[in-house]
């Protein structure tokens, strides 16, 4: 059984940062990959970012890389996902998520989900 609990979400303008906490707890193998996906209002769920807990390499969507960044602290088995230079665009609800094994892309077939925190950009 894993547990994902997220935080850091909230409302922000246009270019500014947020940083969102995933903070994961249970079964270590079935959250070897742990990443973001995002949905907003009226579209379907989209992957932001992966992290192969083993050895911290990433995958990023295209419409993030370069302004996302996803890291771990292992001591605190905690999954960070850094958001700067905020796009309209970037409002959703944002979910961590995590999966057995290893992450094969931004976009995987997660097995566990967080609850989700709400994004906002404004202009």
């Amino acid at each position: 059984q894993v547990k994902l609990v997220e935080s850091g979400g909230g409302s922000v303008q246009a270019g500014g940062s947020l940083r969102l906490s995933c903070t994961a707890s249970g079964n270590t193998y079935a959250r070897r990959c742990i990443g973001w996906f995002r949905q907003a209002p009226g579209k379907g769920p989209e992957g932001v970012a992966t992290i192969w807990t083993n050895d911290g390499s990433t995958h990023y969507a295209d419409s993030v890389a370069g302004r996302f960044t996803i890291s771990l602290d292992d001591d605190k088995n905690t999954v960070y996902l850094q958001m700067s230079s905020l796009k309209l665009e970037d409002t959703a609800m944002y979910y961590c998520a995590a999966r057995p094994g290893y992450c094969y892309g931004a976009v995987v077939e997660f097995t566990t989900l967080g609850q989700g925190t709400q994004v906002i950009v404004s202009s």
